[in-house]
């Protein structure tokens, strides 16, 4: 195969998105991109509610990969394949995704690729650059946080993960806890603005300590704790700003672990940071700084392929399908689906993986 156009599917949490992707020579073209929010509909539970995305998904997921389509200027008919998104996320909006992927694949006699959510913020940073692998990947969003050794399609080794809550996670609960729009990681970047970041001693958890782990459940509980003493704007501002400091230390810091540990057994020092946190531009600051240090090449995504989108997919995709990775029809959705799946299984962060699953 020389040249794919991929639909991707995506709506594992509360973004219905469909894309068309071309990959031709290794390299991603984005013929449309189609992203429908649901936070109006979340805000006034301070969070997703599972129940109203996959209600909203439904309403939504076929005039959104209609509208794709139109936007890329291809038919189904043009399509070289499907891809949706299988997991990980909440199970309603992935079954809401997953199973329109499969009726299109079948009305149409397309194959299916069934991706990884957290495959595709992999490649996110492939969709304008080009970045061989292997890279060291630094994922992190609202539901993930994760360093992990990424060799190649569907190849990746997990240095470290969070130990309680994702830095994203801590974004929004902290935002919430100062009163901040939802969601509220944005809203805390914007509040942090002019803020001094020093003037509220947070902890900076597992920093300078030996491996690649995360943690930000103490972070969250001090900055709550500080949220309910400030008084005034100036307060709030501050505080967020010592927030966003901690965070992107701890990212940074346990990065440098990482990069030490990979520098070890690669040739090529490439890093990517990918995923919604990964749009912050104080973590942005601290992990170049980091590179320039380790003489590490830096990747990112475009702002617009940080959060969640379905462009990320539809590549994910194509690079399954030029291998010849396709999925049958009876194919499972995931609520829990790791990168590292032995690592997971083997040495599970969370000791009790449950019925659904081992976690990342």
């Amino acid at each position: 195969m020389n040249a794919l156009t991929i639909l991707g599917l995506e709506t594992s949490c509360d973004e219905t998105a469909a894309a068309v992707v071309r990959l031709d020579g290794g390299r991603a073209t984005v013929l449309s991109s189609v992203v429908r929010g649901q936070a109006e509909a979340h805000a006034p539970f301070g969070g997703v509610a599972p129940e109203v995305a996959a209600r909203a998904h439904v309403e939504v997921i076929d005039g959104t990969a209609r509208r794709a389509l139109a936007d890329a200027g291809i038919t189904v008919s043009e399509l070289d394949g499907i891809a949706a998104t299988a997991g990980p996320g909440l199970i309603g909006g992935v079954m809401v995704g997953l199973a329109f992927g499969k009726a299109m694949a079948l009305a149409a006699g397309k194959p299916l690729i069934a991706v990884n959510h957290l495959e595709g913020h992999a490649v996110s940073a492939r969709l304008d650059s080009d970045i061989p692998y292997p890279f060291l990947l630094l994922l992190v969003s609202g539901g993930h946080c994760q360093l992990l050794e990424v060799e190649g399609v569907g190849a990746a080794k997990r240095l470290g993960a969070t130990l309680d809550d994702a830095a994203g996670e801590a974004f929004d609960k902290i935002g919430r806890a100062l009163g901040l729009d939802f969601p509220g990681g944005p809203a805390l970047e914007r509040a942090a603005q002019g803020g001094d970041p020093k003037r509220f001693a947070l902890p900076k958890s597992l920093a300078g300590r030996d491996g690649c782990d995360f943690s930000f459940s103490g972070l969250k509980t001090a900055a709550a704790r500080a949220a309910m003493k400030i008084s005034n704007a100036i307060d709030r501002r501050d505080l967020a700003a010592a927030v966003q400091l901690a965070i992107a230390t701890q990212l940074a810091d346990r990065t440098a672990v990482a990069m030490r540990t990979y520098a070890r057994h690669h040739a090529q020092r490439r890093f990517v940071v990918a995923g919604g946190v990964a749009a912050n531009q104080a973590v942005r600051t601290a992990l170049i700084a980091e590179c320039e240090a380790a003489a590490f090449e830096f990747f990112a995504p475009p702002l617009a392929y940080c959060t969640d989108n379905a462009a990320m997919i539809a590549l994910a995709g194509a690079e399954r399908l030029m291998l010849g990775l396709t999925s049958p029809l009876n194919v499972s959705a995931r609520p829990r689906w790791p990168l590292d799946e032995a690592a997971a299984t083997d040495a599970p962060m969370h000791k009790t993986a449950g019925r659904k699953g081992a976690k990342a």
